[in-house]
């Protein structure tokens, strides 16, 4: 489906609003600018192509489809007497078309200064259309090689974001004054902080819609404060390249006239201010590519003419400009085109001698075109193309197609898969279905307000928070459930929203698992998020830390890919494939040469083969914070890469202690031992993209897992998984759990706070590994304290306590555990710990280590237990006992379980229970 802004689509809107005594043309112009819609039509396609030929009715909150009927609507104006022509129209098509326009529009920045010429508000605004995020630091006199800095706390205005320490994010909110009506201006005032000494405001502009970056050729923007212009300090820049003709600007004296209390007027020098100037604004240009939604329609008429019954066909379309339709007219069932014989519409010339090119006629508006032919009954369907200057428009690749033998205009066999199902069911969707869904989206933009907010205070908020996430994802959860249902049925519609009792996600979220490898999600049907999989996955990591020495894991691996799959994972992590420093593959160096240490690139894409035919994802590590580089500079510093990719040191992070970078600060945590990359330049994020979408393609990886994600901020991995669209990704955002005295303690709602920020920051796309999980899992079973596995609440305590459909539970991996053991889990828990994620919400992670050992059966067990009884990400957990010596729960009322050497059984009553495994300190049962 297509969601997004609709430029114009008057015919739709005429059709819904009952303007049917006006001509179409004249009707149209009266309301371009305040239609748009929420949801336009049922499949996409290549570029410029229609989609369905249903009539839709548009509101901006709601959708309707619609079967035109004869008595219905009313026929566009068409030039015959009323004692000709027929009544009855016979029916009405409207084919919706997409098509991607380059807009040119400006950058503004402005900076005004108060009437007393000590304090300044800087205005930055864009004219085009879009989801526009300030990206915004400071530079103070005194800090010296320090280009960002975060703002003074009255300088930020409402609704910013804190990113790290060193700059904030402030979203751009539509402006009351437009330069010409019709237009749409966003803007962002940042006013001055008196007491501060700020020489430079420093931002880039970003759309978030495409997730493109503005700057000013390859530079941050620079706008120097006027105050502090006449003394710069050392290490204090001006504006780069072309743009230091601004700072003369700022340093010209400007004359204005001011009126004071007793009216009268005087001239103020500012060079008699010392120094002081009053302001300036500037225009820089950029283009933006924006997606358009217009539509042809076509009605058709019976008409006399000379005694001889016709058909009056009458074509309007809505895209801009001198429109061309190439048609022609076909017989029977063939699709073959047919010049029809006179007389045509004025100005029609043959075309080839296969079709006719007649120009549509400009209405009496400024917008839109059309036209109006007379057809012969000996005709069956009217087909044409459409062309606008160079381009093309057809419908899902084939030419439009009207049938004119009755009011079914697409044949059955000829409708795109899925739109019948929506044109013979749109009908029964009642408004309460409307309103109530309604209801939802408005709750969460409110609460998408509400945790934003949230985060602008310096203590977190951890509560509201966790329950502002839980909210905004079972109202999705609602909203996407009642939308699926109402595709397929529109009916039952009747539920409404209550509070859960427990914070944990429900069931409902979850999708079906796709029935078999290559299978496609209809496209009727939405993800909730583009990484989160189904929900039902269970992860393995294939490789430990000494996979590489045999030089051929990759064989080695595909020879167990059937084995794996008859265990019952659904996804299987596969290590770094890139050239590397290290063997390992975590020093990745040419990112395109994908000969490792594991195998080479023809073994790696015959492995994921393998596992895709036994209906297994892939998952690729994508090492993305850190690159090795191939050369040295004047210095001696390894900061120059080869290969494809072949950056210098703007890649690299300005505060790398040790590779001379040139970019801007990092965004994260630094790693020692490589080249921090600088995600925030354009030319990065761009390189990394196609790289991303390359390894998809050439390769077959279905998802990511991400290598030191704490080392870059969230935002930027939004970018990636957004172009890269995988199945499942996740973050390895491991750092340490907090600790008095070397003891843990039992509050560790800051550490999983900082993994949900991570996640938040990525918009959802990604989850991450549930490292707070597994720190507690280590006190619980070494201390014989299983009075940690619920929190104050009630709850689980790590990341599946706050947000369970994002949090990969494991209990190792090639870090922690393998040779070189940096957090090695408790020795001979391993399956107690197993007992734990693999019955409890999240998306379990199981390490190769442990799946080929002796435990090998009781981890199969644990699998089909899970598998069976439908345990998911989301799945509720009844936490019954947290005690000392044991934990008990109860999931989803399908599984009790317990760990520990305490006793529990599960309690009597109406749900009955069986024995299903037991082991050491562990012990699961299942509902009869």
């Amino acid at each position: 489906m297509i969601m997004g802004t609709l430029t114009t689509i008057d015919p739709l809107f005429l059709l819904c609003c009952g303007q049917n005594n006006l001509p179409i043309q004249q009707r149209s112009s009266n309301h371009h600018h305040e239609f748009k819609p929420f949801f336009t039509c049922f499949s996409t396609n290549n570029n410029n192509n229609a989609f369905s030929t249903t009539t839709t009715f548009f509101h901006p909150h709601r959708f309707l489809s619609h079967v035109v009927a004869a008595s219905e609507i009313d026929t566009p104006n068409v030039q015959c007497s009323p004692h000709q022509c027929s009544d009855d129209l016979l029916f009405t098509n409207i084919f919706p078309i997409k098509r991607t326009q380059m807009m040119e529009g400006m950058i503004f920045v402005r900076l005004d200064q108060s009437k007393d010429l000590r304090n300044w508000e800087l205005t930055v605004g864009c004219n085009l259309p879009g989801k526009w995020t300030l990206h915004w630091g400071v530079s103070y006199v005194d800090d010296i090689g320090r280009e960002w800095d975060k703002p003074p706390c009255d300088m930020i205005p409402p609704g910013s974001v804190t990113i790290k320490d060193y700059a904030i994010e402030t979203p751009l909110k539509k402006s009351s004054i437009s330069a010409d009506e019709g237009d749409t201006f966003y803007e962002v005032k940042i006013p001055d902080s008196p007491d501060s000494k700020i020489s430079t405001i420093n931002f880039v502009l970003k759309d978030d819609e495409n997730g493109a970056w503005h700057q000013y050729k390859g530079r941050d923007f620079k706008v120097p404060l006027a105050k502090y212009l006449k003394t710069p300090k050392r290490g204090f820049s001006l504006w780069p390249g072309g743009l230091t003709k601004i700072c003369n600007i700022l340093l010209k004296s400007i004359t204005t006239v001011r009126n004071d209390q007793d009216k009268s007027s005087e001239l103020i020098n500012p060079k008699q201010e010392n120094g002081q100037l009053e302001g300036f604004c500037i225009e820089v240009p950029i283009t933006k590519e924006i997606d358009f939604n217009n539509s042809v329609t076509v009605s058709v008429k019976k008409c006399y003419q000379s005694e001889t019954l016709k058909n009056v066909l009458y074509l309007e379309t809505d895209l801009p400009g001198d429109i061309v339709l190439h048609w022609g007219l076909c017989r029977g069932n063939s699709r073959r085109w047919e010049v029809p014989p006179g007389p045509h519409p004025p100005g029609t010339v043959p075309y080839k001698d296969k079709a006719l090119r007649s120009q549509l006629q400009a209405g009496d508006s400024t917008k839109g075109s059309s036209l109006q032919i007379t057809l012969g009954e000996e005709f069956s369907g009217f087909a044409f193309v459409l062309k606008q200057n160079e381009t093309w428009f057809k419908c899902m690749g084939n030419d439009f197609y009207v049938s004119l033998l009755g009011s079914n205009s697409i044949h059955k066999e000829d409708q795109p898969e899925g739109v019948e199902r929506e044109l013979t069911k749109g009908t029964s969707q009642d408004a309460s279905f409307l309103s109530f869904t309604d209801g939802i989206f408005g709750e969460i933009r409110n609460l998408v307000t509400d945790i934003s907010s949230n985060k602008n205070r310096k203590i977190k908020l951890k509560e509201p928070q966790e329950s502002i996430l839980q909210e905004i994802e079972r109202l999705a959860a609602e909203a996407y459930n009642m939308f699926k249902s109402s595709v397929s049925t529109f009916s039952d519609v009747t539920s409404t929203l209550e509070p859960e009792a427990t914070v944990v996600e429900p069931e409902a979220a979850v999708v079906e698992p796709e029935p078999a490898v290559g299978s496609r999600i209809s496209t009727l049907v939405p993800k909730v998020c583009s990484a989160e999989g189904t929900g039902y996955e269970i992860l393995c990591q294939g490789f430990n830390w000494e996979s590489h020495k045999s030089g051929r894991w990759y064989m080695e691996l595909k020879d167990k890919a059937s084995e794996l799959a008859s265990l019952g994972f659904t996804v299987v992590w596969l290590p770094p494939c890139t050239e590397s420093v290290s063997p390992e593959g975590y020093m990745p160096r040419d990112l395109y040469n994908l000969n490792s240490r594991y195998g080479n690139i023809d073994e790696l894409k015959d492995l994921v083969k393998k596992f895709h035919e036994l209906g297994i994802k892939t998952l690729g590590d994508a090492v993305l914070n850190h690159r090795c580089a191939h050369y040295q500079n004047p210095n001696g510093v390894w900061n120059l890469f080869g290969g494809r990719l072949n950056w210098d040191e703007r890649a690299i992070v300005a505060d790398d202690p040790h590779f001379q970078g040139r970019g801007n600060k990092s965004s994260g945590e630094n790693f020692d031992a490589a080249p921090n990359i600088d995600h925030s330049q354009e030319f990065v994020r761009k390189d990394i993209i196609e790289w991303l979408c390359w390894l998809r393609k050439e390769v077959g990886y279905d998802g990511w897992r991400l290598d030191f994600a704490r080392g870059f901020w969230g935002g930027y991995v939004k970018d990636y998984i957004q172009a890269s669209d995988p199945y499942f990704a996740v973050g390895e955002f491991w750092d340490s759990l907090s600790y008095t005295d070397g003891e843990l303690d039992h509050n560790q709602d800051a550490h999983r706070q900082r993994i949900v920020d991570w996640i938040n920051a990525t918009n959802g796309t990604a989850g991450a590994f549930d490292v707070t999980t597994k720190g507690i899992l280590h006190s619980a079973f070494e201390r014989c304290e299983y009075w940690r596995l619920s929190d104050s609440g009630g709850n689980p305590p790590g990341v599946m306590g706050w947000w369970p459909s994002h949090a990969v539970t494991f209990i190792e991996n090639h870090d922690t555990g393998s040779t070189q053991g940096h957090w090695r889990f408790p020795s001979g828990k391993e399956m107690e710990g197993y007992a734990y994620i693999l019955t409890h919400p999240g998306t379990p992670s199981v390490f190769l280590d442990h799946i080929f050992s002796h435990n090998k059966t009781e981890v199969a067990t644990l699998i089909s237990i899970r598998t069976r009884n439908k345990i998911h990400c989301r799945s509720v957990v009844q936490i019954v006992k947290a005690e000392w010596d044991v934990y008990a729960s109860i999931i989803d009322e399908k599984i009790a379980m317990k760990i520990g050497p305490g006793h529990f059984e599960p309690p009597a009553g109406s749900q009955n229970w069986s024995f299903a495994i037991e082991g050491r300190d562990y012990k699961i049962w299942e509902a009869k």
